[in-house]
């Protein structure tokens, strides 16, 4: 399998850009089996935690700072780095390694101190997944949705380092990905995921404003600053939110995450879901016919004075 089929989120966005020669050349369902485990036993415990770029989404942020109990601008600081996400102009964040080994800055030889909130990328390994629809489906298209859900399918990395696949363990891939957690992931990751790859759908033909990344950097890293943006701004003023949601994004973060991939559906891709107050709509058209009608206005008083000053010097010649 070439790299360009592979998943964005087994090459780059979930973890290292790894050799295609490390990809076993088989197509995996849920129900084919895996025989793999990793534990202190052996040899190469937290080998795989250096010399990798791990991509952190929302959601592995949100629960990171948890776990930490620090606020996400202290967070960010500490531990990332700024990066792009899917080489687009979408930025976003990585794990800073450790300086003197490369290691991430959560491991230790005993193991992972925050394993049971680990960044998505940390949980794949070595099942990867490849799905050719992450940039999603129409809303309503039952023919496409069943056509992404049978483009969708699993790989094994095998690098020559791991002992893991040396041990007598045996599972599906469907219950790897159980144990590991990735179905919650990738349910929480789903519509960020998809605004992302909807983003490098586009090409380089098309740039965000800088309004535009700064907004999808705030809603994406630090939901606190995110939450204020909604109820201490002209926002609610702006928008048709329900008050069912308006209770539910105040005090609960997932929801408040969820309701931010919408928002940024709606405002960089133009997406149904979030609506602007009709007042709102035409007090925005009012602003622009009044700068319109200035700029004829002015365009009109230039040109009589550029008449008027023609005529003066008619007169004198």
């Amino acid at each position: 399998m070439s790299e360009d089929k592979m998943s964005g989120k087994e090459k780059t966005l979930f973890g290292q850009e790894r050799n295609p020669s490390n990809i076993v050349p088989t197509k995996l369902t849920l129900d084919s089996r895996l025989k793999f485990r990793c534990h202190p036993g052996v040899s190469c415990f937290t080998a795989c935690c250096g010399g990798i770029k791990i991509i952190l989404t929302p959601y592995d942020i949100l629960q990171l700072i948890k776990r930490l109990g620090i606020p996400a601008h202290e967070f960010l600081h500490t531990y990332t780095h700024p990066t792009y996400l899917e080489k687009t102009d979408m930025p976003g964040v990585m794990i800073k390694l450790n300086e003197e080994d490369k290691k991430c800055p959560f491991v230790t030889p005993a193991g992972c101190t925050v394993y049971t909130d680990r960044p998505t990328a940390c949980r794949y390994y070595p099942v990867g997944m490849a799905d050719f629809h992450e940039g999603g489906t129409r809303d309503g298209d039952e023919d496409a949705a069943k056509t992404a859900t049978e483009d969708k399918f699993f790989f094994i990395v095998k690098e020559d380092h791991c002992k893991g696949f040396d041990e007598d363990k045996e599972w599906t891939i469907r219950e790897w990905r159980a144990d590991q957690g990735v179905d919650v992931r990738d349910e929480m990751n789903k519509e960020w995921l998809r605004l992302v790859m909807r983003r490098k759908s586009f090409g380089h033909q098309a740039t965000l404003s800088d309004q535009a990344k700064r907004m999808f950097f705030m809603a994406s890293t630090d939901l606190a600053h995110f939450r204020r943006f909604i109820f201490e701004s002209s926002f609610l003023d702006t928008y048709e939110i329900d008050q069912e949601t308006i209770d539910k994004i105040r005090e609960d973060d997932v929801e408040l995450m969820l309701f931010s991939f919408k928002y940024l559906a709606a405002t960089l891709f133009g997406a149904q879901g979030i609506k602007i107050k009709d007042g709102k709509v035409q007090e925005k058209i009012k602003q622009i016919k009044a700068r319109q009608d200035e700029s004829v206005t002015k365009s009109i008083q230039e040109y009589e004075e550029l008449m008027a000053a023609r005529g003066q010097q008619k007169k004198g010649e």
